[in-house]
């Protein structure tokens, strides 16, 4: 079966728990866990322990319902059946459940699709009116520069007007770069290359002051099929990002192992497979993200930073799926931050537009 199946008795025992309910839930299978009680055995997932202990006390109970289990990042769509013994009694509660996660992944990637759609008629009508009266501006206050050079205060002010139209025009450059559609050039790619050439240009963009900066790369992580030079700023702006967060003080970890993933693209019917992948943290050991920004912070225009334009993560996601990959966030005040990507092996065939 690829969907999961977990049952208990009307005493709270398991009576019954199938491989994918236990690869759903993370765990691994114990020869004792029939007849234990369901909440020792599912302690990590109170979200399920509570449907399954409230099962026997609802008069009618959920069909076609969804449960997001926190601790793991997975979404499954539950049904819930009450199990009857020969005489009509309630023995138990049988639980039905599939793995929705990718599905979610998927409705997320056309929502931002449709969003990206209509930014990109946007931008595309202003930025042709906006980039030329900005280049004009730079370019007559550099000239206006050199017709006062004896005026320091007059020269401050132009200097200004100079550095805000760059800030502007490199903004209208970030959008048009966020909703113009990525087209993969796919080739075989050394992650050890792309983290190598990205720590580079992180440098050549931001000064790193006295932040350590540590690479690892374990023997078993193979090429992948990818576009080398969007990861290369996939791992750019993560590494920005951590040494804007860092402030010249402290230490940046980049480890690289491989690694499996469920393929849940099979039919049904077919043995459980896997997709070989591998996984990347950049992790710092800065202030961290508090609660209200983390679940915002892949936003597009969303930021914290007073030049900032709110696009470098949102652009980091964007390329994540277009490789069909996902990336995660682990991060709490005064803990650090970890960005995990997570990428495929092989390459998918889509482009994403």
């Amino acid at each position: 079966m690829r969907n999961g199946v977990l049952a208990v008795t009307r005493d709270g025992a398991v009576a019954f728990m199938n491989e994918v309910a236990y690869r759903t839930f993370g765990l691994t299978p114990r020869r004792d866990d029939l007849g234990r009680p369901f909440a020792e055995v599912l302690r990590d997932q109170p979200d399920v322990v509570r449907i399954l202990a409230s099962a026997f006390e609802v008069s009618h109970l959920p069909n076609r319902a969804e449960l997001r289990l926190k601790p793991l990042g997975k979404v499954i769509g539950y049904t819930l059946s009450l199990v009857v013994d020969e005489q009509g009694r309630t023995a138990g509660v049988a639980l039905f459940f599939k793995d929705l996660t990718r599905v979610e992944q998927l409705e997320e990637r056309e929502r931002l699709r449709d969003r990206l759609a209509a930014l990109g008629e946007m931008a595309a009508a202003i930025a042709h009116e906006v980039k030329n009266p900005l280049a004009g501006i730079e370019v007559m206050a550099g000239l206006l520069r050199r017709q006062v050079p004896d005026s320091p205060d007059a020269q401050s002010l132009l200097a200004d007007i100079i550095n805000e139209a760059k800030l502007a025009n490199r903004i209208v450059h970030e959008v048009l770069e966020f909703v113009r559609p990525i087209r993969l050039q796919v080739e075989r790619t050394s992650i050890a290359q792309v983290l190598h050439d990205a720590v580079v240009l992180a440098e050549n963009k931001m000064d790193r002051g006295d932040v350590s900066m540590r690479v690892t790369i374990a023997k078993n992580v193979p090429p992948i099929q990818a576009d080398p030079h969007q990861l290369c700023q996939l791992f750019t702006n993560l590494l920005i990002n951590a040494l804007e967060a860092l402030d010249g003080k402290g230490a940046i970890t980049i480890a690289a192992t491989g690694g499996v993933q469920d393929d849940d693209r099979g039919a049904a019917g077919e043995e459980h497979a896997t997709l070989p992948t591998v996984m990347i943290d950049i992790e710092d050991d800065g202030p961290g993200v508090a609660p209200e920004v983390k679940d915002k912070i892949f936003n597009p225009f969303f930021t914290t930073k007073p030049q900032g334009s709110g696009l470098g993560l949102a652009i980091v996601r964007k390329i994540v799926d277009a490789h069909d990959g996902r990336i995660d966030l682990k991060t709490a005040p005064g803990q650090g931050t970890r960005f995990r990507v997570t990428l495929p092996v092989a390459a998918g065939t889509e482009w994403f537009q």
